[in-house]
């Protein structure tokens, strides 16, 4: 299959899926479901956090190296933290527009096998991921859940990571490299769509 139709049915699927989000302001959240069980499943309904999350571990693939675990890593911790900040009643300004960069410029990232330093690849993924982690924990209704629910999102956040990590890995055994990339121009598309959605 060439690229231009992979990346074409990649787009298909991607604007097929419609934007769901999981952070406030938008409906279909999952206020109700409290406990790891509600943290578990929180970044698996908003489709913006779920490609920000896979692209990640797609773009620790083509980094290679110590980026397969330090990239998740600047992931994870960072949210927890901008979850932290949400609980504690600290706001942060453009949460919403900077969730909706992440899925484009990490999309972007991986379809142009953009290769910085490490240490900026981090710190491009902590940005976002304090900004994910904010609308996780603002979301939440119930402080009192909050360890239990911050235990449940972060091991959806990790899965989503290895999600990405081996659909990259498979495509790299495969010796078709530009299926990462074709998935990561659908994700920076699905990006663009949520920005002037």
């Amino acid at each position: 299959m060439s690229f231009h139709r992979t990346l074409t049915m990649s787009a298909m699927l991607v604007l097929a899926a419609g934007t769901a989000f999981a952070h406030p302001g938008h409906p279909g959240g999952d206020q109700a479901v409290l406990g790891f069980a509600g943290g578990f499943a929180h970044p698996f309904h908003g489709f913006d956090h779920l490609l920000a999350m896979i692209a990640v571990g797609l773009w620790a693939i083509q980094h290679g190296g110590r980026a397969l675990w330090l990239l998740p890593l600047s992931f994870v911790v960072p949210m927890a933290g901008g979850f932290a900040l949400a609980l504690a009643g600290v706001t942060l300004p453009g949460v919403e527009a900077g969730i909706a960069l992440s899925v484009l410029i990490l999309g972007l990232a991986v379809a142009f096998a953009v290769r910085p330093p490490l240490t900026a690849a981090m710190a491009v993924t902590a940005a976002f991921a304090m900004l994910h982690g904010h609308a996780h924990g603002t979301e939440m209704g119930d402080a009192s859940q909050a360890p239990l629910y911050a235990g449940g999102m972060v091991l959806a956040t990790a899965l989503l990571h290895a999600g990405g990590l081996l659909g990259a890995r498979l495509a790299q055994q495969l010796a078709l490299p530009m299926l990462t990339r074709a998935a990561g121009a659908a994700v920076a598309l699905a990006g663009i769509v949520i920005l002037v959605g």
